[in-house]
């Protein structure tokens, strides 16, 4: 397998892995608190790179999650008392722990093969060189954690996707089917600190917040269906990855950054060429809104009053070449038709209006 390979395949893992646990973060309109878990996981990877001095250790995934889970019950807790808004809370805690963690790393560990870029920004490019020997076969241990992580994530989603389905869109009536809402916001944030632990390494805490957040949201404008939006950001997250590495290769730039600017140019065309939710789908219905509209009032006035086609302008105060247009269309349509010098609606035209209205 290819250098070149390894890295596409490792980025395509990571977003998927962090694609799955994204959508029910936007759904559940808590992205943020993905972006402050990958954050605020710092200590806990520090503290357990510290005593383990490895990277690869189980402590490392313990330690990331237990601050994870931290994060989310901190900013819960200052929520639950009411006067601290949720994104306060957000803004109060992740930096104070992402703070702690920077200071953690620079004075104890930035010298000993963690520094603050192995973190936040990771090097995706060096996936090929991170190797593991498994069953006489030599792999890339980035491409080989964040395929098992994003193989985790999968089993969580569908062995919960019901439990997690339902107090997503209803947690009132999750709560009453004896699913407990708050067990599965904890183990959802769980999966996120684990995600980002299996990330960090080799794309960095940044480059995470975008996997789990963008695809998603790219994703969301495609579709209403749980089930597709999960298909959707993951292929969302795996074709940026790719289109990153060939824009970083030939503007020899940044692989990160690069997928990053893949994503957000992505989700910048589904947001204006979207069929239902799109910029461009929206003014085209809002168009044949309009247009409708004009011609049912044309028909609603000759319903009233038939009137002969040269004072139909002034009688409805609208332009001549207006007039033009909405009357050869109405005619082609066989919604009015001329009687002695008059233009009248015809029945097909009554029910045309009916439509419209109703």
């Amino acid at each position: 397998m290819s250098d070149d390979l390894i890295v596409i395949l490792t980025g395509a893992a990571c977003a998927i892995a962090c694609a799955i646990p994204g959508c029910f973060l936007v759904l559940r309109g808590i992205s943020l608190i993905g972006d402050a878990i990958s954050h605020a996981v710092l200590p806990g990877i520090v503290i357990a790179f510290l005593i383990t001095n490895s990277l690869s250790a189980w402590p490392v995934v313990i330690g990331a999650s237990a601050v994870g889970l931290l994060t989310v019950f901190l900013i819960e807790t200052l929520t639950r008392t009411r006067r601290v808004k949720e994104d306060a809370s957000i803004a109060v805690v992740f930096p104070a722990l992402f703070a702690l963690g920077v200071l953690l790393l620079v004075q104890y560990a930035d010298y000993r093969d963690l520094d603050p870029d192995c973190v936040l920004h990771g090097e995706i490019l060096h996936a090929p060189l991170m190797t593991i020997e498994l069953f006489g076969a030599t792999l890339s241990r980035p491409l080989f954690v964040l395929t098992i992580a994003a193989a985790v994530n999968l089993v969580f989603a569908l062995v919960f996707f019901k439990e997690l389905k339902l107090s997503t869109f209803d947690a009132g009536l999750a709560a009453a089917s004896g699913f407990s809402p708050i067990l599965l916001h904890y183990l959802l944030t769980g999966v996120v600190s684990l995600t980002t632990v299996a990330s960090f390494e080799s794309v960095g805490a940044i480059l995470v917040v975008a996997f789990l957040i963008v695809p998603a949201a790219t994703a969301y404008l495609l579709t209403d269906r749980l089930g597709p939006m999960l298909v959707l950001a993951m292929a969302v997250g795996s074709t940026a990855a790719y289109l990153g590495f060939e824009l970083a290769v030939a503007l020899d730039a940044s692989v990160a950054g690069s997928m990053t600017v893949a994503m957000g140019g992505l989700f910048l065309l589904v947001w204006l060429a979207a069929p239902r939710e799109g910029v461009l789908g929206r003014f085209l219905r809002n168009r044949r809104r309009k247009e409708r509209f004009a011609l049912a009032l044309v028909i609603e006035h000759l319903v009233r009053e038939p009137t002969a086609a040269p004072d139909l302008a002034p009688a409805l105060r609208w332009p001549e070449q207006r007039i033009t247009e909405l009357v050869a269309t109405l005619t082609t349509r066989g919604h009015i038709a001329e009687n002695a010098g008059v233009l009248v609606a015809t029945k097909a035209g009554s029910e045309f209006v009916s439509d419209v209205v109703d």
